[in-house]
């Protein structure tokens, strides 16, 4: 058992040295994210205001009102992606006083705050978790890796597209869908910034893109065609 561990222990040690560049690049591009979010907070206003002043004063209201339902979409979405880091937060901080692992607190909260980056973060924490709980029995270690397995498929299959959904007012396969293009495109900052993204873009493809069946430009387009219609043939 020793020989395994120490094995395990090497392995470990191995994998975290040589995927350490890996992750240094993604914490990199995670510091970026939040000082670009720090300058937009700080000169937010006024990029705004140049940003519609490219644009006709006659369509600058529409465009400003619209933007306006976008910013309200991306505020509900902070919202739900709080509710699934308080979720994971509560419940692992549950289950692992339950099996008595050491700092579950620590862990419990830690689990909860990092749960916002998608999938690194979460096997992160849950790592962490496995090798404290481990210390302890390899039981204990189980009991971590079973908990957080049931809680993925449930957050995924349930939690993240009916949270997401009422929030965001999206589909739930729209939401997996930006989230893979995300990640695809981007990585960790790629998945953070998808849902918002794909808010954002639901909002224009809906006031400049749909056609509703009581649209006056539909309506004034298909009166000549349906007068011509009505004409007797000579």
């Amino acid at each position: 058992m020793a020989a395994k561990a120490e094995g395990a222990a090497t392995a470990t040690a191995g994998y975290l040295f040589s995927a350490l560049p890996h992750w240094l690049s993604h914490l990199f591009d995670i510091l970026t994210a939040i000082f670009l979010c720090i300058y937009f907070m700080l000169e937010g206003d006024d990029a705004y205001a140049f940003f519609l002043s490219l644009f006709k004063p006659a369509s600058r209201a529409r465009l400003d009102a619209t933007l306006k339902r976008a910013e309200l979409k991306m505020s509900k979405w902070l919202l739900g992606q709080g509710l699934l880091m308080l979720s994971l937060g509560i419940s692992s901080t549950i289950v692992f006083g339950i099996l008595h692992v050491r700092y579950f607190v620590l862990l419990g909260v830690l689990m909860g705050l990092l749960n916002i980056i998608p999938i690194a973060g979460g096997v992160l924490t849950i790592v962490l978790a496995a090798s404290v709980a481990a210390l302890d029995s390899w039981a204990k270690m189980s009991g971590v890796l079973i908990f957080y397995l049931i809680y993925v498929n449930i957050e995924n299959a349930f939690l993240t597209p009916r949270i997401m959904k009422s929030s965001v007012d999206l589909m739930g396969l729209t939401v997996l869908v930006a989230l893979l293009i995300g990640t695809a495109l981007a990585g960790i900052v790629g998945a953070l910034v998808a849902v918002p993204t794909a808010a954002l873009v639901a909002v224009l493809l809906d006031e400049y893109a749909v056609r509703r069946s009581n649209d006056p430009e539909d309506s004034e387009s298909e009166a000549p065609l349906l007068s011509s219609e009505s004409e007797p043939a000579d």
